[in-house]
């Protein structure tokens, strides 16, 4: 049986556009872009691993604004479901203390990135909502 892990993700916005981190090359799935975050632990909210892990991962805190749908996708050996929320930064200066690089893209220019295949219906999700935002 896979193991099944659960994530919480942040989809830090500022000025417009999008953070994206790139995982280290000793990391699975290395060098593919992601959304920052980590697994929730046992007893855990999504939106407390969140802050545990942006502190951890980037050194910043942040304010947690709207869940997107979780989603699930199944890789070779293991499945993950992705929990997401767009976040604003609340204090601190973005250090990458695991990922190997960090981008600000602008939320159309996301598909250009080689992201991680879970990560993609986020994405989707993302853009669709903030098309939708502009255009009222």
């Amino acid at each position: 049986m896979k193991r099944h892990l659960l994530v919480a993700c942040a989809i830090i916005e500022n000025e417009g556009k999008v953070l994206a981190a790139q995982r280290s090359a000793t990391m699975t799935m290395p060098l593919k872009w992601e959304f920052p975050g980590g697994k929730i632990e046992a007893g855990e909210s999504p939106e407390e691993c969140l802050i545990r892990e942006l502190k951890e991962e980037l050194g910043v805190s942040v304010l947690i604004g709207t869940a997107l749908s979780p989603t699930t996708h199944c890789y070779h050996d293991f499945t993950v479901t992705l929990h997401p929320f767009t976040c604003q930064l609340a204090d601190g200066i973005i250090t990458p203390h695991e990922h190997h690089a960090l981008k600000w893209t602008e939320p159309e220019r996301m598909p250009e990135l080689d992201w991680a295949a879970a990560d993609l219906p986020v994405i989707s999700e993302y853009m669709a909502i903030t098309i939708k935002s502009r255009s009222l």
